[in-house]
């Protein structure tokens, strides 16, 4: 019935609930999981879309289920907003709609391309690889967000994730389409839907069956600073926030020389962790790496700076590495800017400036491996650079991954959680263990498989301590990047072209095949 207002006077209300639709959807996102509500809402968008009169309303209905999903997805951005509302309170009604509008269009995608296939199972699977191949678009159009993608839904335990060292978190979000419009199909369907459950129980309990093999002798210090954004950048806060983070580096060293005094310690610090420069400012990196062991190792995210005539000409958001005498071993510089936080698009066009330098930051070379004394070699990922799928290692294969983030910005909110959501399944994808220091939590080191070794939750202060896990074999997707989910696209469409076709083309003037 819902889908006859597509063309009489209900027509908006048609749209309001496909917008509604798609906001629900979002319960199936980290961190609440409600899987089964994809049940109902990703069947009555492909119904409603496969029922639509015109392709364009299709399109309006895929368009206001994606715009519901992602502003329900992403209500959490308006807490960036609120750390500065006396400046940019006329933004909290439209900043999350605003961003949403266009991440929603992706979803016209689908809507669209399922009414070219023919009913039944082409057309479940004509929707299903569409869907994915959007989210692969979104990953890289426009500076790429790969943010909440489909197959996330899934990363509530390792369990339910291992899927993704053969297929990419691309592939689960294919099979979770196909797994949602199942039902849609019978008791075949069902029996599919089951079937594929089944599958990936087995696998799961396949890849985590064996035991993890010896850690590195490295004891890792995770310092959580629980920093609020809004006193980050005070003068009055500075000296109060760094001494913070040496007495609590201080704890952890000693921490970790009781329980492990044969190891060699590694200290991480969260994104911009330090108020001082600290590749900059000699007596700055002095102090910090004062509690340092011999052989230990400090790496802190710090803004760097290069100057000219006493004052900063460019500015990039880097980690730095600092030997126990604060000398400089090594530095990477995040390389994928977040657009309006760390610069202005179309700058000069715009009435506002939202970044908080006058500066925007300089994008850093791209990723490089990273060899320290002592240490595997490392990748190292700033903030949401651990979100893009297959573009989170170098060519050289490394020992594991960090990432040191600053999730301030958005408060006791479900943003952490996806965040560390798209985290946990690039250590999966890779095969790597993942070091994950963030400024108000979830900081947490996860194992090549995905399973959590140790952690601290939000708005704590302290350390996680925790040996270095090794890194595993090369998975299917470390070795073929996303080689393996654009063959499944390529897979799923082909199939429902090619379905359609037999189901439609005349056979001695009869329609060959059956319809559903």
């Amino acid at each position: 019935a819902l889908t006859r207002r597509l063309s009489g006077p209900g027509f908006w209300r048609a749209l309001a609930t496909a917008f509604g639709l798609g906001a629900v959807s979002a319960l199936a996102l980290p961190p609440v999981h409600m899987l089964p509500v994809l049940l109902l809402t990703l069947p009555a968008l492909f119904i409603m879309a496969g029922e639509a009169p015109t392709a364009r309303r299709a399109a309006l209905v895929g368009l206001f289920w994606g715009w519901g999903f992602h502003v329900a997805g992403l209500h959490w951005l308006t807490n960036a907003i609120l750390t500065e509302v006396e400046r940019y309170w006329w933004l909290v009604p439209i900043a999350v709609p605003a961003l949403a509008l266009p991440l929603g269009a992706f979803t016209v995608i689908p809507a669209l391309a399922m009414r070219f296939a023919a009913p039944g199972w082409p057309r479940v699977l004509a929707f299903a690889g569409a869907w994915t191949a959007a989210e692969m678009l979104r990953g890289v159009l426009f500076t790429g967000f790969p943010w909440n993608l489909l197959g996330t839904v899934w990363a509530f335990g390792a369990l339910p994730i291992q899927a993704a060292a053969w297929i990419g978190v691309h592939g689960l979000s294919l099979v979770t389409a196909l797994l949602a419009l199942a039902p849609l199909l019978g008791r075949r369907g069902w029996a599919a839907m089951g079937g594929t459950l089944a599958l990936f129980v087995a696998f799961g309990l396949a890849r985590l069956w064996p035991e993890e093999p010896e850690p590195h002798p490295v004891a890792v210090v995770l310092v959580q600073g629980n920093v609020a954004q809004e006193a980050k950048w005070r003068e009055d806060t500075r000296w109060p926030i760094f001494r913070r983070y040496i007495e609590q580096t201080e704890f952890g060293v000693r921490l970790a020389q009781e329980q492990a005094p044969d190891s060699r310690v590694l200290v991480v610090w969260p994104e911009t962790a330090s108020p001082f420069l600290l590749a900059n400012d000699a007596e700055a990196a002095r102090l910090a790496t004062q509690p340092l062991p011999p052989g230990g190792t400090l790496i802190a995210g710090t803004v760097r700076a290069e100057f000219e005539g006493g004052r900063a000409r460019r500015v990039w958001n880097s980690m730095v590495a600092l030997d126990p005498d604060g000398r400089l071993l090594a530095t990477v510089d995040k390389t994928h800017l977040v657009p309006f936080g760390e610069y202005m698009p179309l700058r000069g066009l715009l009435p506002v400036r939202l970044t908080q330098s006058n500066l925007d930051f300089t994008a850093g070379p791209g990723l490089e491996p990273v060899s320290l004394p002592g240490l595997p070699s490392f990748a190292g990922l700033i903030c949401y650079e651990v979100i893009f799928p297959g573009a989170v290692t170098p060519r050289e294969r490394v020992g594991f991954l960090l990432n040191i983030t600053n999730d301030a910005w958005f408060g006791i909110s479900a943003g952490p959680w996806q965040h560390l959501a798209a985290a946990r399944l690039r250590a999966v994808e890779e095969g790597l263990p993942l070091l994950r220091a963030a400024q108000t939590g979830i900081s947490i080191v996860i194992d090549a498989r995905g399973r959590t070794v140790a952690s601290m939750g939000l708005a704590q202060t302290g350390v996680v301590l925790s040996p270095l896990p090794r890194a595993g074999p090369p998975t299917p997707v470390a070795s073929t990047g996303l080689g393996i989910p654009l063959g499944l696209i390529a897979l799923a469409l082909g199939f429902a072209v090619m379905s359609s076709r037999r189901r439609i083309e005349p056979t001695g003037g009869r329609m060959s095949g059956k319809s559903s």
